[in-house]
This record gives C-alpha cells, sequence and structure tokens, in this order.
C-alpha cells in the first residue's frame, strides 16, 4: 500500500475534523443533540413541534457548504469511477446499516465515541472493519 503524497493533504483533513468537531460540541451543549446525520434527516422528515428549524438549518448548511467552496476555493468536483445503479445500491445498503445499526458513522463515531458510549465504540469498530473489508474484497478479490 502506497500513500499518494502528491494529493495527500492533512492540513485540510485536520481543519475538516475540527470543523466536525466544533459543530458536534455546538450542538450537544448547546441543544442537548447528537450531530448524527442519518438521525438529523430521518427527524427533519417526521420531526417533533419544535425540532424542525434546527435540522433543517444544518442540512441546508451540509448542502451549501461544498457549494461555496467551489465558488471561493479550489474545489475539486467529487468523481465517481462507478454507474449510477452502483452508487445508487451503495446508497441503500448504507442506509440499511445506519438504521440496523441505531445511527451512523457521525453520530457513533464522533459523538458516541467522544461520550465513551459502549455500543457506539462497539458499532465504529463494526463500521471500519466493514471498511476494511470491503476494500479488500474490491481490490483483491473482485479487481
Amino acid at each position: 500500500m502506497t500513500i499518494d503524497w502528491a494529493h495527500f493533504t492533512p492540513g485540510s483533513g485536520f481543519a475538516g475534523g475540527l470543523l466536525i468537531g466544533l459543530a458536534a460540541a455546538i450542538l450537544i451543549l448547546g441543544a442537548g443533540r447528537v450531530l448524527g446525520a442519518a438521525g438529523i434527516l430521518g427527524g427533519a422528515l417526521a420531526a417533533r413541534p419544535g425540532d424542525t428549524a434546527w435540522r433543517l438549518s444544518l442540512i441546508a448548511g451540509l448542502l451549501l457548504a461544498p457549494s461555496l467552496l467551489g465558488l471561493f476555493g479550489a474545489a475539486d468536483r467529487p468523481r465517481f469511477d462507478v454507474s449510477w445503479p452502483v452508487l445508487i445500491a451503495g446508497g441503500l445498503l448504507v442506509g440499511f446499516g445506519t438504521r440496523l445499526a441505531s445511527g451512523c458513522t457521525s453520530g457513533h463515531g464522533v459523538c458516541g465515541v467522544a461520550r465513551l458510549s459502549r455500543r457506539s465504540l462497539v458499532a465504529t469498530a463494526l463500521f471500519m472493519l466493514a471498511g476494511f473489508a470491503t476494500v479488500f474484497v474490491v481490490r483483491h478479490v473482485v479487481g
């Protein structure tokens, strides 16, 4: 395994991690809510009274931030080397896994691990193992 040093950007990764951590801290300290993207999106579809505004604001920020970066920065467009059916199937599998794990990588991996939640520690370890296994199978068995 080699690292593509020409495209390795630890500074932007570090800054992104700080911003995600800051957003998670603001949400949990300010509103007492966990920053789990899947739960926020799912809750926006069937929100309780008084719960809609902050969820839609967060979703809007997630959608607008890359657009603003593209306008003011040198953002590269994401490139997917798979067909639309494979991309859609992958999204559906992620959604199924999110429901199965009662949360997503942001909820378990960022907020749950920070709170030392045993369930989140196990879920995050399983997310990582599944990712490692998928990469191994795709690179060394299938392709």
